[in-house]
């Protein structure tokens, strides 16, 4: 594991969309007041419920996030990887945390305590109205995804799905991944709807050239093909 004296906090917590409210001075302030934590594979980093007072960011190893539906299934909303960032809304408002989060790997996270980010706010307001239009941008991806699952079928649904997974860390929107290790269960359960189904489309999607499924992995082989998909309704 890296060493802590070695670790750019500010660059891993930088990540965060609410760094981009902040400026220089308060980044690497708050970067300096951020703590190292370790965590074993297998380890529950918090469960879904608690109070939720601190921000991290992967340095080394990945974690799952995942829910409990009412039939007490568990479901898995996503896997995080060196580099990404989670629990920035129980940061925001000391409220429970959403989901449950444990580690896959050993890991090593950045931790950013509620109270440290509060502090800078307080004594520099603008930075605040700032951070209230970038939340206001989230609701409107939200609200956009909450559109698809009303009204969009399974194949274009699952086409943005994808898309938007090869843009994220560690991908990029100018080097979008070409492999994905998501299981299709896990598609299953980001899409709202059934392994079963999922699987008929990627079947369908692979006799046509749009993706290959090898050896776990769900390769992307017409990108243009999937954003065209993406756009029916």
């Amino acid at each position: 594991m890296p060493a802590v004296e070695t670790l750019n906090k500010e660059e891993l917590l930088g990540r965060s969309f609410i760094f981009e409210a902040l400026d220089e001075q308060s980044r690497r302030e708050l970067a300096e007041f951020a703590h190292v934590k370790r965590y074993s594979s297998g380890d529950v980093i918090f469960d879904a419920g608690t109070p939720g007072q601190s921000m991290m960011a992967i340095a080394e190893g990945s974690v799952r996030v995942s829910v409990l539906t009412p039939s007490a299934r568990d479901v898995t909303l996503t896997e995080l990887q060196a580099g990404d960032v989670f629990g920035e809304i129980a940061l925001l408002d000391g409220g429970e945390r959403s989901a449950g989060v444990h580690a896959l790997t050993n890991c090593t996270l950045v931790v950013l305590e509620r109270r440290s980010l509060l502090d800078v706010l307080n004594r520099n307001p603008a930075l605040s109205i700032r951070l209230i239009e970038l939340l206001c941008k989230r609701v409107r991806r939200s609200d956009e995804r909450m559109m698809e699952f009303a009204f969009m079928n399974l194949s274009s649904r699952l086409a943005r799905l994808l898309l938007r997974v090869t843009v994220a860390a560690p991908g990029s929107e100018e080097k979008p991944l070409t492999k994905l290790s998501l299981s299709q269960s896990e598609i299953a359960s980001m899409t709202g709807n059934t392994r079963e189904n999922v699987n008929r489309c990627l079947g369908k999607w692979q006799k046509s050239g749009l993706v290959e499924l090898k050896s776990g992995w769900l390769i992307i082989r017409d990108r243009a093909g999937l954003e065209a998909l993406a756009e029916e309704e």
